[in-house]
């Protein structure tokens, strides 16, 4: 894979390091550099990708399953399947974590998405695309659920909005 890397305009960066397989699988292995404390994201969950993060330098706030947790510098943690989660830099210095995805789904295609519609202004400050039909490619890309609307309702709902913006050429 040749390496990319997605600087945000806040100073956000994405760096695309591997993706490859091991015993397990397919994964993509990112790399997450977060300059202040903020969101990283919103409460979510997925029927079929594990994440582990590893914590090189900073801390990382985490609420999986309803219980918050923190991350250090050195320190591993893995998502499950179906386990909801949300994550946060909470630390004054720079949190740089190791995100790995398996297998990968469509996560590489989110980061990019989101980078696109951030660097063209088409974001609110929350973070979500102001036009549904990007929203509905963007939820695509998460390959699971938020957390709250039934994941009928999302299916049907957001994935109907992400048929249509390809029906109408949108493109990652």
């Amino acid at each position: 894979m040749a390496s990319l890397e997605l600087l945000h305009p806040d100073g956000r960066v994405i760096r695309y390091l591997e993706r490859h397989s091991d015993h397990k699988g397919d994964y993509l292995l990112l790399e997450h550099r977060i300059p202040t404390p903020r969101i990283m994201s919103g409460p979510h969950w997925h029927p079929h990708l594990v994440e582990t993060f590893t914590v090189q330098e900073g801390t990382m706030k985490l609420i999986i399953d309803k219980k918050e947790m923190l991350l250090h510098a050195g320190e591993t943690l893995t998502i499950e399947p179906n386990q909801t989660h949300q994550f946060w830099n909470i630390g004054e210095q720079a949190l740089i974590v190791q995100h790995k995805i398996q297998p990968p789904g469509k996560h590489g295609d989110m980061f990019r998405l989101i980078h696109k519609l951030e660097t063209e202004g088409k974001l609110t400050s929350k973070g979500i695309p102001k036009n549904p039909l990007w929203l509905g490619l963007a939820w695509e890309c998460i390959d699971g659920y938020l957390v709250g609307p039934p994941p009928l309702i999302q299916r049907t709902l957001l994935g109907g909005l992400a048929a249509l913006a390809r029906l109408r050429g949108y493109k990652i």
